[in-house]
C-alpha cells in the first residue's frame, strides 16, 4: 500500500469531486449497486458535502460524507462511505468509518447499500448494529395487468406546474413525512436541485387536489436502465382514509407503463408494513436491500 492521508473538508472542488464520482461509478460496476444515494450525489456536485477522503499516493482511494440529523429526530449524524474497488483490502474503509464516528461527535448511522457481505463484516467488527432496512421492490409491466384508477369523489388529479406548485408540494410533503428524518426535511433548494436533473419531468409528478388544495402527490422518475420509479408518494394527514395512496400510486404506474418502460421500482422501509402490503398487492416483489447501521458515540 502507498502512503495514506486522511483529508476532511466542507465541499469538494475539481478535480477531487470528479475523482469521487468516478470512484462511485467504478464501485457501482463492481458491486452491482450504487454506493451513494441521490441526495449524497446532489450535495457532492453542489460542493456542499462534509467530505472525508482517503488519499493513496495523492489519488482518491475512498470517500465518505457525514450529514447532521435534525434535533427532533434525536440529533446525531448519518453518512455513507465507499472504497475504490482496486484499492480495497488495505484498511481504507475501516479508517474512514472510524473517522466518521469521530466527526459525528455523537450517535452515527451509516448506510450500506445492497447489504453486501463486506459492509456487514466491517460494521459488525466495529460494533455497529442494523437499525433500519430499506427495501427496493420491483414490478414488471409485462404479464399481470394494472388495476384501473378510481379517483374519490371531490378529488382531481393533475400534473405539477413548475413555478406554481413548489410551495404547496413542500407543505404536503412536510406533513406527510413529518416523522421521516430525510424526506420530511426537504426544502425548496432540494426541489430545485431535482428540477435541474436531466430525469425531471413535471408531466410525471401528479398532484391530488380537493377544494383547490393539494392533498397528495406521486412523483415518478425514469432511470437510464430503463426502469421507472415510484419516487415519492405522499398524502396529507387530513386526507387519510380516502385511499389516495393506492390511487396516486396507480396513476403513476399507468403513466410509466404508457411510456413503454419494461418495469418499475420503488424504495420502502421494511418496517412500514402497510406500505409493503400495498405494493405487494400491486405486484411488487423484493429486489434488493439497503441497511442502515447504528453506532454509539466514540468514548
Amino acid at each position: 500500500m502507498g502512503e495514506r492521508d486522511l483529508v476532511i473538508t466542507d465541499g469538494l472542488g475539481e478535480p477531487q469531486a470528479g475523482e469521487v464520482l468516478a470512484l462511485a461509478e467504478a464501485a457501482t460496476r463492481r458491486d452491482g449497486v450504487a454506493p451513494l444515494s441521490e441526495q449524497s450525489l446532489l450535495t457532492l456536485r453542489a460542493g456542499r458535502a462534509h467530505a472525508l477522503l482517503v488519499l493513496e499516493d495523492g489519488a482518491v482511494a475512498a470517500y465518505a460524507h457525514v450529514d447532521p440529523v435534525p434535533e427532533e429526530d434525536g440529533g446525531g449524524a448519518s453518512g455513507e462511505l465507499v472504497v475504490h474497488p482496486d484499492r480495497r483490502g488495505r484498511g481504507h474503509g475501516r479508517a474512514l468509518l472510524r473517522a466518521l464516528r469521530e466527526e459525528a461527535r455523537g450517535p452515527l448511522r451509516v448506510w450500506a447499500h445492497g447489504d453486501l457481505p463486506a459492509a456487514a463484516a466491517l460494521a459488525g467488527s466495529e460494533g455497529l448494529r442494523r437499525v433500519r432496512v430499506l427495501l427496493q421492490m420491483r414490478r414488471p409491466f409485462d404479464g399481470t395487468p394494472l388495476p384501473e384508477v378510481t379517483v374519490p369523489d371531490g378529488v382531481q388529479i393533475r400534473a405539477f406546474e413548475v413555478g406554481r406548485d413548489e410551495d404547496a408540494w413542500l407543505r404536503v410533503n412536510g406533513r406527510a413525512f413529518a416523522d421521516h428524518p430525510e424526506q420530511g426535511a426537504w426544502t425548496l433548494e432540494d426541489v430545485r436541485a431535482r428540477q435541474n436533473e436531466p430525469w425531471f419531468d413535471p408531466a410525471g409528478l401528479f398532484l391530488a387536489e380537493r377544494d383547490g388544495q393539494v392533498i397528495g402527490f406521486h412523483w415518478t422518475k425514469v432511470h437510464p436502465e430503463p426502469v421507472g420509479e415510484v419516487y415519492v408518494v405522499g398524502v396529507d394527514p387530513s386526507a387519510q382514509g380516502l385511499g389516495l395512496g393506492r390511487v396516486l400510486t396507480l396513476v403513476g404506474l399507468h403513466h410509466l407503463r404508457e411510456r413503454g418502460l419494461p418495469a418499475v421500482m420503488l424504495y420502502v422501509d421494511e418496517a412500514n408494513r402497510p406500505a409493503v402490503r400495498l405494493y405487494e398487492s400491486l405486484g411488487f416483489t423484493r429486489h434488493a436491500v439497503d441497511v442502515m447501521y447504528g453506532a454509539p458515540p466514540v468514548a
